[in-house]
């Protein structure tokens, strides 16, 4: 495998509080990678700057090789890395199939642009299929449960191709059944797309990735296997002392 993603020796300040103390990263090519950690540890603030959403104190980000520190959201989008945040932003007055299409049309070439909507439908109902959502396709967004909006969002990150997701929290809210069906859809993206997900939901996250990073008071703790962090004991001491 290569490396996709690398953060290199972050700090991110807010104020008097330190929220990244130094924290590095590094992502492989087909590579689910969760990033896990107490309350409070800097999961969620070292996602944000991957994506571009905070820039760091200090510290660089490459994306394949790639100096992306300075770039902006829109910038990264345009170079393979998507994100999808906690609280959705479908627009819940227009359809399910319009939601992916404002997400394609967002992202496409003028010259696809100017050849009209219907250019991209058929990508529009293979990324609602991916989700188990095209048969819903001229639904109102408002007519989805709390975890079918997540998967319609999903299915919107992903209509960029992209190389790398970032997933902060995405089964939040969700019943046990909905969590399970998340990591069905999530699975087969990692032929074509790696993935960096921050979720509390350890169960979850433990099914899902193969290797998984533990953030502790805004510093990396320990990087491994999922087998690696659960036999490690500076881990199982920082849950015990901080949740």
């Amino acid at each position: 495998m290569t490396t996709l993603l690398e953060a290199r020796g972050l700090h991110k300040s807010f104020g008097q509080l330190a929220a990244l103390g130094g924290a590095s990263f590094t992502l492989e090519s087909r590579q689910f990678h969760g990033l896990i950690g107490p309350n409070g540890s800097g999961k969620s603030t070292l996602l944000k700057c991957l994506a571009g959403a905070v820039v760091p104190t200090s510290g660089c980000i490459y994306l394949a090789g790639q100096d992306i520190t300075q770039l902006s959201p829109a910038e990264r989008s345009r170079r393979g890395l998507s994100l999808k945040f906690q609280i959705t932003s479908v627009l819940p007055a227009l359809t399910l199939y319009d939601n992916v299409q404002l997400a394609l049309l967002g992202h496409a070439p003028l010259g696809s642009l100017l050849r009209g909507r219907g250019a991209s439908r058929e990508r529009v109902l293979q990324l609602l299929e991916m989700v188990r959502l095209a048969n819903r396709a001229d639904e109102p967004a408002s007519a989805l449960s709390h975890g079918e909006q997540q998967w319609l969002e999903i299915a919107m990150a992903l209509a960029s191709r992209p190389r790398v997701l970032l997933l902060d929290e995405p089964t939040g809210g969700m019943s046990v059944e909905e969590r399970r069906i998340t990591g069905e859809l999530l699975r087969p993206i990692k032929e074509h797309c790696s993935l960096v997900i921050v979720e509390h939901d350890l169960d979850f996250i433990r099914g899902l990735c193969d290797h998984l990073t533990v953030l502790d008071q805004g510093r990396i703790l320990a990087s491994g296997t999922v087998a690696e962090i659960q036999s490690d004991a500076r881990v199982q001491e920082a849950y015990v002392r901080r949740v």
